[in-house]
């Protein structure tokens, strides 16, 4: 009897694409999975009019594409989404199915588990692979005290979300080229118990913290609330955005949409400043894929410190204030 080729299925969630990079980044963490296990990686999309999406995955590592394109799924419908996933699920038999943990994964991956009668693995940071193929899901875990190494030994598929900005996206590849299936819509759809009369894009920042090429930081050693919003000055003197420790966020002197670590957002800025952050590993965990790193503090012996590629020892306070102030004079200059 021929054995079943094993697959990695990528689910393609293209909504708010340019900003939302999360299915190539997963793409390529897909490929190097493969590499171990000998697996072919399938990107899954359904929608209306999707070529465009078809060819970005093919380019960026699929080697097949499940497609249904259809004027019925124009626009996302939970139910109908996760039906016709269900059904393409129990033809063709995956082995791994991963979905970026944006606010469309988080709605349709636990559904989609359950109707599997299989595990599911949220908000991963890191995804490793066994020779014979058990995905090794990498989650934060105790309020993001520490991390988890979780397996799904005894049911198929094994499914996880995954952050955006936890792997990089392999380069486009113009002359790739993967088999694609065009699949009819399933004949028993389910009749969506919602309907979407209208929506409204929420206006758009310029860049996301995930995608920011600066990116300025900072811990419980600014001293007060005031103090860590001088931060915001220097982030908009250098076109960046800011970032916080785990503390600082439950102190209220941040959102928690700032917060970067193990509980928050993987970052991977250029050039990272770090100012009053002694480098606890919930935090650190999340800085992988900085490609400089300046920190201030007053302990030279911190763990941020020795990280960094610059230390500067000093009060986070008083370095931020002459920073700020000889960055005006050469501009004004």
């Amino acid at each position: 009897m021929k054995n079943k080729q094993k697959s990695i299925w990528v689910f393609g969630d293209y909504r708010n694409y340019f900003q939302n990079r999360v299915t190539l980044q997963l793409l390529s963490r897909a490929v190097d999975l493969s590499r171990i296990t000998n697996a072919e990686v399938c990107a899954v999309v359904f929608g209306h009019q999707i070529d465009e999406y078809i060819m970005e995955y093919t380019a960026h590592g699929a080697d097949r594409i499940l497609a249904v394109d259809d004027p019925a799924l124009k626009s996302y419908n939970a139910e109908q989404y996760v039906a016709i996933m269900e059904n393409l699920v129990q033809e063709r038999d995956p082995d791994v199915i991963l979905i970026g943990a944006t606010d469309f994964g988080r709605e349709f991956a636990p559904r989609l588990a359950k109707r599997l009668k299989t595990g599911l693995s949220a908000d991963c940071v890191g995804l490793d692979i066994t020779e014979d193929g058990l995905l090794v899901q990498i989650a934060p875990s105790f309020g993001g005290n520490m991390l988890a190494e979780i397996v799904t030994p005894n049911h198929r598929p094994q499914m996880a979300t995954v952050r955006p900005g936890t792997f990089k996206e392999i380069p486009h590849d113009y002359i790739r080229s993967a088999l694609v299936e065009k699949l009819p819509l399933m004949s028993n759809m389910p009749v969506p118990r919602m309907r979407l009369v209208e929506y409204e894009r929420a206006a758009e920042r310029e860049h996301t913290m995930e995608n920011a090429a600066v990116i300025v930081c900072g811990g419980r050693g600014m001293g007060n609330k005031k103090k860590f919003r001088k931060l915001s000055d220097l982030a908009k003197l250098l076109g960046g955005d800011i970032g916080a420790t785990r503390p600082v966020v439950y102190a209220g002197w941040a959102d928690h949409d700032a917060l970067v670590g193990q509980a928050g957002k993987h970052i991977k800025p250029k050039v990272l400043f770090s100012f009053g952050i002694s480098g606890a590993i919930q935090h650190t965990a999340g800085l992988g894929e900085a490609g400089f790193i300046i920190a201030v503090n007053k302990n030279p012996q911190a763990a941020m410190m020795k990280m960094a590629d610059v230390a500067i020892v000093g009060d986070a306070g008083e370095v931020l204030h002459m920073l700020i102030k000889e960055l005006r004079k050469r501009i004004r200059e």
